[in-house]
């Protein structure tokens, strides 16, 4: 069998990163790759995407239940309106990455996108998914880490004041997302 799937006990093949954690196996199967549209949702996981940057994937799934409450179920409104007074809230809050930085451009992000038109965030990124007639990765080499739309993505964005919205980071974004589908060969989810 490829090396970069793996046959779990229930018997499904899935790509390899998945691991043994359960978390990490449902967010395999129900969402990495699933097309994802809407403002609301896009900014959550443009966010958590950044609050991911230099930690793994699973550090952020296992604390997004908590950064839904304190962020406010990421309703770019709401988040638009923290103050600083939320910010040191958010420092106190173990729950999530207390990165102030982070926290900082998640505010700031949240206006960006209430000053947009609704349904302005899902067409500029979607705007940026490749075709889907790439070729689907045999193996983990050959799933990049950054493409050229996730440049352009990056550059549009940061042309706009969004922050933490790197090259590598919005191609994390494009693959959680659906933009693309990187699945394996092999692995059940693979169209």
């Amino acid at each position: 069998m490829n090396a970069a799937l793996r046959t779990d006990p229930d018997g499904v093949a899935r790509c390899a990163w998945v691991g043994d954690d359960a978390e990490y196996r449902r967010y395999h199967d129900e969402e990495w790759g699933t097309p994802l549209h809407g403002d609301r949702a896009l900014f959550e996981k443009m966010s958590l995407e950044g609050f991911q940057a230099g930690l793994s994937w699973i550090t952020i799934l296992r604390k997004r239940p908590r950064f839904r409450e304190v962020f406010a179920g990421f309703e770019p409104g709401a988040v638009a309106r923290f103050d600083d007074d939320d910010v040191e809230r958010l420092m106190g809050d173990a729950g999530i990455v207390r990165n102030r930085a982070k926290i900082l451009a998640t505010i700031a992000n949240a206006r960006i996108v209430t000053a947009m038109c609704e349904g302005e965030l899902d067409e500029l990124l979607w705007s940026f998914a490749p075709s889907t007639e790439r070729p689907r990765p045999q193996s983990l080499a050959d799933v990049p880490a950054t493409t050229s739309e996730s440049d352009a993505a990056s550059r549009a964005l940061r042309t706009r004041g969004f922050r933490f919205v790197g090259p590598t980071t919005i191609y994390a974004l494009m693959q959680s997302t659906g933009m693309v589908d990187d699945h394996i060969e092999g692995c059940w989810r693979a169209g």
